[in-house]
């Protein structure tokens, strides 16, 4: 993309040219909800005082992501090549999942919910 068609593009997402728009740190997402055509995606940050049964931080919701099936299955596409690169760049190591920690299937497929489990402060599908 040329310099000028980026800058038109920046005008007319942020109403201003190069102004950023507010992050958010999240340490990982908590749940992911499915309900017809909409997607709703938790995002987790982990408590400085809230503790579980082993004394681990809990994590709690700091805020939702909502976009549309269309949306998310892109962003879940994009995602997926960003993983590949730091995967093949050595950043991080695959590692396998137990079978019996493996999603189950959604029923219905109207609504589904897919558990994240934080385990030791970082996901369990990589060290």
């Amino acid at each position: 993309m040329n310099l000028g068609k980026r800058d038109a593009l920046l005008r007319s997402f942020n109403g201003r040219r190069g102004e950023m728009q507010s992050e958010l740190y999240a340490d990982g997402i908590g749940e992911i909800t499915v309900t017809g055509m909409v997607v709703r995606i938790d995002l987790v940050s982990l408590s400085p005082t809230e503790r579980d049964a082993s004394n681990a931080p809990k994590p709690v919701i700091r805020q939702r992501v909502i976009m549309s099936v269309e949306g998310f299955a892109n962003s879940v596409d994009l995602m997926q090549k960003a993983l590949q690169g730091l995967i093949d760049g050595g950043a991080i190591r695959r590692t396998p999942v137990p079978q019996s920690n493996a999603p189950e299937p959604a029923g219905d497929g109207r609504s589904s919910r897919q558990h994240s489990s934080m385990g030791q402060n970082g996901s369990p599908n990589f060290s």
